[in-house]
This record gives C-alpha cells, sequence and structure tokens, in this order.
C-alpha cells in the first residue's frame, strides 16, 4: 500500500511545484461500501478510488488513479468470525501529451483500451456493483497496460466522428505494477445526433504461447430520452460471451431536479460459454446464464443509494446474488486554497 500512496503523493507535490505555470491539478475519485450476497456467502468491501488530474501548460497532462480495497467475509464462507484484509494498486499513472484533437500520445501506465467498459465506467459510473463476466477478457492480467498508446478521433463531421486507439504494453510482475504483453487497438463510430457509438477491439496477447482476442461493443443514449443502453461481445480461446445492459432514468429529460427523477432502473442480461481456458484465464468453468435488475438512487452532494437482484445459471450450481452500495463521489482542487 506504501508504494501506491507513495506514487500518488509524489505526483501531487510534483503538481504543487509547477502549478504556477499550469491551471490547477484536480483531485476527484470516489469512496464506496459495498455488501454482498452470492450463495449464502456475505461480503463487504470499503473502497477509496482516488484519481489526480494535474495539466501542465496547453499540451501536457499527468493522470493518476489509485485503488484501495478492503475485503471482509467470514473465513469459512458462511459460518465463523469475520476476517478483513486490504488491497491496493495504481491503476494507471500516465503523461499525456495532447498534439491536437486528432493525436494524443501516452506512456506510463494506463488501463487496456480493450472495448469500453474498463475505461469508461469506473465505480461512480458503472450502473450496477458487479462487473460483467465477460470484463477479464481483453483486459488481463490486471485491467492495466504498460507501456505506450495513441489515440484520437482521425476524422471529424457534424454528423459522424471516427475515434482510434493502439497501444502496446510490456510484461511487468511487480507487485502492484502487473500488466501482459500485448498489443491492439480499438476504433468505433460515434453519431452525436443519435447518441450512438459502435466500435470493435482487437488484441493480440504475446504471452503463454499468444492468442487473439476481439471484441465489439455498442453505447446509446438518446438525446431527448434519459436511458443508457449499452452492449458488448468479447471472444478469446478461453471463451466467449456478451452482455445487454439498460438503464431509465423516471424523468422527462436527463435533468436531475426532481425525487422520481433521481430514480433509475437498471437490468442486464450475460451469457457466456466455455472455450478452452488455461490457468492464467479468470473465467468460468462452464457455460454461464445471468439477469441482474436493480436501481440506483442519486442523492444531492454527489451520494449514490444502488441496490440490485441477480440470477446466475450454470450447470456448476445456480445461485442468487444480491448488491448493495453506498457511494459518494468528490471533486475539488489538489491545492489548497483554490477553491472558488
Amino acid at each position: 500500500m506504501n508504494r501506491v500512496w507513495g506514487m500518488l503523493l509524489g505526483l501531487m507535490c510534483t503538481a504543487t511545484g509547477l502549478w504556477a505555470q499550469s491551471d490547477v491539478p484536480i483531485l476527484s475519485g470516489a469512496v464506496a461500501f459495498q455488501g454482498s450476497r452470492s450463495g449464502g456467502a456475505n461480503a463487504f468491501q470499503p473502497i477509496l478510488f482516488p484519481v489526480l488530474v494535474a495539466p501542465f501548460g496547453d499540451h501536457w497532462l499527468v493522470e493518476a488513479r489509485g485503488e484501495i480495497q478492503g475485503f471482509i467475509a467470514r473465513q469459512d464462507g458462511t459460518q465463523g468470525p469475520y476476517t478483513g484484509q486490504f488491497s491496493d494498486v495504481l491503476a494507471y499513472l500516465q503523461v499525456d501529451y495532447i498534439a491536437n484533437p486528432h493525436l494524443t500520445v501516452t506512456v506510463g501506465r494506463f488501463l487496456t483500451p480493450f472495448n469500453i467498459y474498463n475505461e469508461r465506467f469506473p465505480l461512480w459510473i458503472a450502473n450496477l456493483e458487479d462487473t460483467p463476466i465477460t470484463y477479464v477478457i481483453g483486459t488481463r492480467t490486471s485491467a492495466s497496460s504498460n507501456g505506450a498508446m495513441v489515440r484520437g478521433v482521425a476524422v471529424a463531421r457534424p454528423k459522424w466522428n471516427l475515434n482510434y486507439t493502439a497501444y502496446a504494453s510490456v510484461a511487468t510482475t511487480t507487485e502492484n505494477l502487473q500488466s501482459g504483453r500485448a498489443a491492439g487497438g480499438r476504433a468505433g463510430i460515434f453519431l452525436p445526433q443519435d447518441g450512438v457509438e459502435v466500435g470493435a477491439s482487437y488484441q493480440r496477447f504475446l504471452q503463454n504461447g499468444g492468442s487473439n482476442i476481439a471484441g465489439t461493443y455498442v453505447n446509446w443514449q438518446p438525446p431527448p430520452i434519459p436511458l443508457d443502453v449499452r452492449a458488448e461481445y468479447a471472444h478469446s480461446p478461453g471463451g466467449q460471451g456478451y452482455w445487454i445492459e439498460g438503464a431509465y432514468r423516471f424523468a422527462s429529460n436527463r435533468d436531475i431536479n426532481t425525487w422520481p427523477s433521481r430514480l433509475q432502473a437498471v437490468a442486464r442480461v450475460q451469457q457466456y460459454f466455455k472455450g478452452h481456458p488455461t490457468s492464467l484465464d479468470v473465467l468460468p468453468s462452464t457455460n454461464v446464464n445471468q439477469f441482474d435488475c436493480g436501481a440506483n438512487y442519486y442523492l444531492p452532494h454527489n451520494i449514490r443509494l444502488n441496490g440490485s437482484y441477480g440470477r446466475q445459471y450454470s450447470s456448476a450450481g445456480n445461485s442468487n446474488i444480491w448488491n448493495f452500495e453506498l457511494t459518494y463521489r468528490f471533486l475539488f482542487p489538489a491545492l489548497p486554497g483554490e477553491h472558488k
């Protein structure tokens, strides 16, 4: 844990020293408490996700995110005293050079850009507590990569945009900084007037004999309706599957100004089909069908309550999954005395 905090504090001190030359660094993130009951076993997780963004001039940006999580559960699953442990990881620590709207160059540790869930839906944005089953496809070994990445908007038109990402990562086994040796990319087309984005991802995993991994995604947010629809498909030698998720807020538009408009209903359907997993794959050992439904309630001051129920069906046994989550989202200048 000291290593992760040391890196974040060191970056903050650097930002402090250079602040006079640039914009104010921003410290944001979330604090959450999660609880779950699956297969008769209870578990609780306190979580802290600090995020630091420090701009230097017009073209340079440093970004970092740490993840500190606790896990509290009974020693033998359903009986015995509760015990707990904490773990920490540096999700990313990257330097971005923003050359122009068409090109941003990144070096360091960054979130692996396979499909969109890993990059775009952190804890405080994701509609459900549990990640999709196929989330681990394309993001092993740690959902982060150590290397270099380029991204941007290749073509920008009033009715459509073409975005791209390409990256390469080296294998790292250092504690809390693990990554796999891989290279890949993603391309997507965004239609701003319709709020639709569709795209595809490819990765060549260059360890353990090598393997090809591919995926597709859809994200739809119709501008006049408070509806979010997300879906992904991912395929690897170890298995393949898809998930589809919808969330609807009970409001006439996307503004939150009445108590019904703060309520959001969520549902997700997913299927996973077993392939030929290796010992390094963190995938189910059988085919899985799962349905989840729940609700989010957005309180004032960036507080969110979440509760959900899921039912999982597989040859290894069926189970009910109950989750609840309390999340507080924070955002303020990283330097004292800079509040306006």
